[in-house]
């Protein structure tokens, strides 16, 4: 059974199809019976003050089923907020992923790093980083203490350092049956440049007590059903983990403030782990003298079975175990899928590859469908936890139909698998070799 991708739809290809739906689609926004005009709740205004670029004022008046002028003014499809490229996924809130072929930097800029929250964003406009305060405490907590971003500037030194962000559910389309959640495909994976303190160094500075296993965070983000009583997410990661020299609390991204949907003015960065421990609109950290219990520590949010299960399986949550490093992986950026190449000249493949907390060890490509495979070049990370790049001509023998695949294997020697590693109820992890299609002619044909 094969799963066909999910299609980028424009804004008004949408607003053609169906405008009442488009209005929930997009922003959540319902249409009343008798007045027209499109009701919106707090979330859904905010995801589409963020579209345009500013707060709208008169938002309870605005007819439904109607594309906003700012928007409507573009034939280009629906796009972010400095984001370029990206494929929204349709569900809510908004959360998008980069085609493979715009992952072909080095350094992932910031208009191509994907967007995956759980909750909805503060107001872009409510953001004052002068008055923005990030709170250390927790039982383990010895001394208490509250920072600004100028303070945490000021006190601790900074640190740069390229890490290797990946959402759990990345490949999550692949799985058969469906798993529940956002459909990525490939594209939820980037390796921008941070700035920031350390971690560390901000919580020794606070104080450690002797009984800190486990370290959680919060964050400015509302909950979608608007309850402020409600945290969209709050997880955490070991204090071993913690305190590792890449775990940063940052500032920057690739030399300026983190995009506003990336968490700007403050979060957390914990490469080589699960997206979602590195949290967003970070304002609060606190150090546990237990597994962090926050939003979505539980199972079977971002947690496996301890053993594999058949597809389809009900999985009780003693079963389950939390997600920690992430599986070998490795990505085509170049060419772009569909390429039509000339028979009897090489063709340049080049891509990515990571490994969680290893490094990967070797990366090799195959155009017969993983009958035989070449080693390609592979370069060394710029640190610990970064990606690393690959390259690598291959030539093809006749005309014809060709997928390329990539299968990176770790320092450990686990490599990744040809097909869809084991089901789980949620669909993480899956780290299948990445492969491209290529039609190769006749320079005459």
């Amino acid at each position: 059974m094969t799963k066909r991708p999910p299609r980028t739809r424009g804004l008004h290809e949408l607003y053609a199809e169906d405008p009442e739906r488009a209005d929930k689609l997009l922003w959540d926004r319902e249409v009343d019976p008798v007045t027209r005009r499109g009701f919106l709740k707090r979330s859904s205004l905010l995801a589409m003050a963020a579209a345009v670029g500013a707060q709208i004022p008169f938002a309870d008046r605005m007819p439904g089923g109607l594309i906003p002028a700012a928007l409507a003014q573009s034939e280009e499809p629906f796009t972010l907020q400095g984001k370029e490229g990206l494929t929204v996924l349709n569900d809510r809130p908004i959360n998008a992923e980069t085609p493979a072929h715009l992952l072909d930097d080095d350094i992932t800029p910031a208009k191509h790093m994907f967007v995956r929250n759980n909750g909805i964003p503060p107001a872009l406009e409510s953001i004052d980083v002068d008055a923005w305060r990030l709170e250390i405490a927790g039982e383990s907590c010895l001394t208490p203490t509250t920072f600004s971003i100028a303070e945490l500037k000021e006190q601790f030194p900074h640190h740069t350092y390229q890490l290797q962000v990946e959402c759990g559910g990345n490949g999550r389309s692949e799985f058969v049956p469906s798993a529940s959640g956002n459909q990525w495909t490939t594209g939820a994976v980037a390796c921008p440049s941070f700035t920031g303190a350390r971690l560390r160094d901000v919580l020794q500075a606070c104080g450690i007590a002797d009984d800190a296993v486990y370290i959680g965070y919060y964050g400015a983000d509302d909950h979608v059903s608007g309850d402020p009583n409600k945290a969209p997410i709050s997880r955490g990661v070991p204090m071993e983990k913690a305190l590792e020299d890449e775990s940063l609390i940052a500032w920057a991204m690739n030399g300026e403030d983190i995009p506003y949907l990336n968490g700007h003015p403050l979060r957390l960065v914990c490469g080589g782990w699960p997206g979602s421990v590195s949290g967003k609109w970070l304002n609060r950290i606190l150090i546990r003298d237990q597994k962090h219990d926050g939003t979505k520590m539980a199972p079977p949010s971002y947690s496996v079975p301890k053993h594999p299960v058949a597809p389809g399986s009900n999985v009780p949550d003693e079963d389950f175990v939390t997600i920690h490093s992430m599986p070998v992986k490795s990505l085509v950026t170049f060419p772009k899928s569909g390429i039509t190449h000339a028979l009897g000249e090489p063709l340049t493949v080049r891509g990515h590859a990571w490994a969680g907390d290893l490094a990967v060890k070797a990366l090799q490509v195959s155009i017969d469908f993983g009958a035989t495979w070449q080693p390609a070049e592979l370069k060394a990370p710029p640190n610990r936890l970064a990606w690393q790049r690959w390259t690598t001509l291959v030539e093809f023998p006749e005309p014809g139909y060709y997928e390329v695949w990539a299968k990176a294997t770790d320092e450990e020697g686990r490599a990744q698998p040809m097909v869809v590693p084991g089901w789980n109820p949620k669909g993480y992890l899956n780290n299948a070799c990445h492969r491209i299609a290529v039609q190769v002619a006749r320079e005459d044909a």
